[in-house]
């Protein structure tokens, strides 16, 4: 998945970088494993939602969904190219299944919020899983969604946070601390648990408990690694977005991944 995110970023000499490689395994975790969901119809009304949330992370989605088969591999190197479906946010009702438009950031959790009050209303037992950006659930709109969605005990919401402690101007902890990030989840009626977000086996014991609890929603709150996968560009803010990728970097991309 992350020589498809490059495959994007060469294409479109462009891209979030450190933003899409973090949630890779929390992505392939849930289309394997944990997700009801159907590529050849995405309109499927039984479905489970998952929503990037953090739209600028969105060549991580664009790359399981190839990779899935909801459209062709190769349009990821037009990603970012005129008439392209696959713009530098993902768009819903242009990219076969993406639930929702994202990338101003702070709506996918109320987004999610009012998919699974949905589900419930139509009896539906469709759940709903909303990925969060560190940086981003600094917006006060998503403890706003977390009030509501403890208020009406919506255990059929899981909202994920990939706590990968950098945002795109440095770290977390300098410009806004989050912590205690559990207790505060907590505190908003969530069940909530932390796990290691790279760590696929953990993931899929942890996921296959959701929800955490029956009367609740549930949090999970996920460490990371901003670009994981690159030893050059993990943890450093500096590749939060790159808006010129040349054909050597894209090689230099392409060599950090290679199998050592």
């Amino acid at each position: 998945m992350r020589r498809l995110v490059v495959d994007a970023l060469v294409g479109g000499e462009r891209g979030h970088v450190g933003s899409s490689m973090s949630p890779i395994e929390i992505l392939r975790v849930l289309y394997d494993d944990v997700l009801r969901h159907r590529p050849s119809e995405p309109g499927w009304s039984l479905r489970d939602r998952c929503i990037l949330s953090k739209g600028h992370g969105c060549l991580a989605l664009y790359a399981l969904l190839a990779d899935k088969g909801y459209f062709p591999t190769d349009l990821l190197k037009t990603f970012c190219r005129k008439g392209s479906i696959l713009g530098g946010h993902p768009e819903h009702g242009k990219v076969p299944g993406v639930e929702a438009s994202t990338g101003a950031l702070g709506h996918g959790l109320s987004i999610g919020v009012g998919m699974a009050l949905a589900a419930r209303m139509q009896k539906r037992d469709s759940r709903v899983f909303v990925i969060m950006g560190d940086g981003e659930i600094n917006e006060g709109s998503v403890w706003e969604a977390a009030l509501s969605a403890g208020k009406h005990k919506l255990s059929n919401l899981v909202a994920i946070i990939d706590y990968n402690k950098i945002q795109s101007a440095g770290a977390t902890a300098h410009i806004q601390e989050l912590e205690p990030l559990l207790d505060k989840w907590r505190a908003f009626g969530f069940a909530a648990e932390e796990v290691d977000g790279h760590d696929v086996a953990k993931l899929q014991k942890l996921f296959a408990r959701v929800p955490l609890d029956v009367g609740r929603p549930t949090a999970i709150v996920c460490h990371t690694v901003k670009g994981k996968g690159l030893p050059f560009a993990e943890h450093d803010p500096e590749w939060h977005h790159k808006s010129k990728v040349t054909a050597e970097l894209g090689e230099r991309l392409y060599a950090a991944l290679e199998p050592r």
